[in-house]
């Protein structure tokens, strides 16, 4: 589900010679459990198990945005962020990499996940590696990935990966997807 690029990646925002890197997955689903949840899950065991082939070890911080949302909002109007949106900002920029999972509302990302990366400092993002990554009801929603994803990450600096993951619907259900539990 990483692709060689996204590992390599990580690896190498790490400090030279490092054996441990953190990865920060940020999820914008908003139903317990999410399809957006699940594939951030399986995104980062794919490159926690790709990294420790390599010798390196990563711990893993997943961030669900829905758990902030409130804290979202009310930073937009008082310019700070609360204490757990604080913790979720620092989980974000003290990782070496990242992996951002959105659920795809009206054929974009949820208005959610824009809202967070809205509150983010100008270059928090810039030079990190971010794998991208989205699900939606209907395979006609994978664009998202190319028109509305990765100009976003490429405007806050961030590197991002060449291979991205979607998953609509019919793919958790297929018997030979990769995706099934």
């Amino acid at each position: 589900m990483t692709s060689a690029g996204a590992v390599g990646a990580v690896g190498a925002g790490a400090a030279e010679g490092a054996r441990k890197v953190r990865l920060a997955v940020v999820t914008a689903g908003l139903s317990d459990p999410s399809s957006s949840r699940l594939l951030a899950d399986r995104l980062a065991e794919a490159t926690r198990v790709a990294l420790r082939e390599e010798g390196t070890e990563a711990e893993v911080t997943t961030v669900e945005l829905r758990n902030v949302a409130t804290e979202i909002a009310h930073h937009f109007v008082s310019g700070f962020p609360g204490g757990a949106l604080r913790e979720a900002i620092d989980d974000i920029t003290g990782a070496d990499g990242l992996i951002a999972v959105t659920p795809v509302f009206s054929a974009s990302y949820s208005g959610l996940f824009k809202s967070f990366f809205d509150v983010l400092e100008q270059d928090t993002l810039a030079g990190k590696p971010v794998l991208l990554a989205a699900t939606g009801g209907t395979p006609r929603h994978s664009l998202v990935l190319e028109h509305a994803m990765r100009p976003l990450f490429t405007y806050l600096r961030a590197v991002t990966v060449p291979t991205a993951v979607y998953a609509a619907t019919d793919d958790w259900a297929a018997p030979d997807d990769g995706l099934t539990p």
